[in-house]
């Protein structure tokens, strides 16, 4: 007997992400290289939900539909490994490719898989079209567990790469997923799992989302909304610095090489930035041309060294391109202590990169060397 809110669940599932499929393809808050294989993620669970519906709906039709059930078994037991795996590729796609190793746990199940209407290794389907649980049924439960592992490593590792705090939420998510699919391994009967499934796909977009939003789109760096958030969690921060940094004469730049050069030069210095201080601190960018450096050091000889580390860098592109122009910096230490003043320190940090961008013209009417 078909078991109608089974059934109901799975057309309310399959409806829910195929509206998750529509916000993926005409929003613009997701990264473009992102869109691909969140697209085969939703595909391939809509095609296992109905792998799955289908093993309910020929369960009571005796053995003539014995090989619609074997098909659909074979298709849910061999693609659901493949969702994390679609989901790190996600995560991963816009720094490299997923490593094709990855991929071995997943090809043995599928191996497993198909052959089990013969050898009864992760199911089996009798004579009298009854489903059983195969001899080696872990085989598919490990791999799955070895996939979403996977995909926690990498989701964390995008997290420390950009310095975004995204550990806690994507543990919750994963332990979410965990729970919600490990109910119908345990109680085989109760088919939850592609529901729980689809909720973490809204979930897991929403993270991305929420993720993809807070970079700047021409430089790669943080941007404003992003520096808003961390600076209201900066006020329970043992010690840090922070950095403003401005690009000198960047208006005559515009004015004289034009915007598209002025572009060429904001990504030029935020790559500059980015090299300098990445291991450190989180880069922002807030204005035009304005940076700001949230650093996790109070030693104010290593800021020396950094920004000096940036302005050689600077000096070596100029080598190539004269017309690249230097930039001013100044900073303010917060060593703990009482509740730190966020404005006021950003405050201190901008006076003294006005009295260096002061020097520095100073300097260039003098026609000295920086």
């Amino acid at each position: 007997m078909v078991d109608g809110k089974t059934i109901a669940t799975y057309v309310t599932d399959i409806a829910a992400l195929l509206f998750l499929l529509g916000i993926l393809n005409t929003g613009t808050i997701l990264n473009n290289r992102r869109k691909r294989p969140f697209t085969y993620a939703i595909a391939l669970t809509i095609v296992i939900i109905f792998a799955e519906a289908g093993t309910i709906l020929a369960a009571g039709g005796g053995s003539v539909v014995r090989t619609i059930n074997i098909i659909c078994n074979i298709l849910g037991f061999a693609l659901t490994p493949l969702i994390p795996l679609v989901l790190l590729y996600i995560v991963e796609a816009p720094a490299h490719r997923t490593p094709k190793w990855l991929l071995l746990p997943t090809v043995i199940n599928v191996v497993a898989v198909v052959l089990s209407p013969f050898y009864r290794l992760v199911f089996h389907i009798d004579a009298q079209n009854q489903y059983f649980r195969g001899d080696y049924f872990f085989i598919f439960v490990l791999v799955y567990i070895i996939n979403l592992f996977y995909l926690i490593l990498g989701t964390l590792h995008l997290g420390k790469k950009y310095n975004y705090p995204i550990s806690r939420k994507i543990v919750a998510l994963s332990l979410f997923t965990i729970v919600g699919t490990s109910v119908q391994l345990v109680y085989p009967w109760v088919y939850s799992s592609w529901h729980c499934v689809t909720v973490a796909l809204f979930l897991y977009f929403l993270l991305l989302a929420e993720f993809d939003s807070s970079f700047d789109t021409l430089t790669g760096l943080y941007n404003r909304a992003a520096f808003n958030k961390a600076a209201k969690r900066m006020v329970n921060a043992k010690g840090f610095s922070v950095i403003v940094l401005d690009i000198n004469d960047f208006k005559t730049i515009n004015d004289t090489y034009g915007h598209e050069y002025g572009d060429v030069v904001i990504k030029a210095v935020a790559e500059i930035i980015r090299e300098a201080f990445s291991q450190c601190g989180t880069c922002y960018r807030v204005g035009g041309d304005e940076f700001y450096i949230i650093c996790n050091t109070t030693n104010p000889n290593k800021l020396e060294d950094l920004l000096k580390k940036m302005t050689s860098a600077i000096i070596v592109r100029r080598e190539v391109d004269s017309r690249l122009p230097m930039v001013s910096y100044g900073f303010s230490i917060y060593r703990g202590g009482e509740t730190p003043d966020i404005r006021q320190k950003f405050e201190e940090a901008d006076h003294q990169m006005y009295s260096f961008k002061k020097r520095y013209k100073d300097s260039v009417a003098g026609d000295d060397v920086i």
